[in-house]
């Protein structure tokens, strides 16, 4: 057998934890990977258009806020993000007419 066979059973609290918060689950945390946990895992996954399979899709793990931890990453607080294009400069006007020039249209 190969990958992870079990979850542990910090991360299935976690994960029943969330589940409890989003009123998919009831009760307290077991830290047990168990049928009402699944069931819940299952019916929250199905509820977002997503595939339902007894492990729990990486999206889902997300959603509810269990997702990778990205507070230490280089651009962490600092207003930075990858995800936003800042505006591009002006090219000078040489630069423009080499590129029409290269281009074979006219104006």
């Amino acid at each position: 057998m190969h990958g992870q066979q079990t979850i542990d059973s910090e991360r299935v609290t976690a994960i029943q934890q969330a589940l409890i918060r989003e009123h998919y689950l009831t009760g307290e945390p077991t830290a047990k990977w168990d049928a009402d946990t699944q069931a819940a895992m299952l019916k929250f996954q199905g509820d977002q258009g997503w595939q339902t399979k007894l492990t729990p899709d990486s999206r889902a793990l997300i959603k509810l806020g269990l997702g990778p931890d990205h507070s230490n990453a280089i651009n962490a607080g600092s207003g930075v993000s990858f995800n936003t294009l800042s505006s591009p400069t002006a090219l000078p006007a040489n630069s423009t007419q080499g590129f029409v020039a290269a281009s074979g249209v006219s104006h």
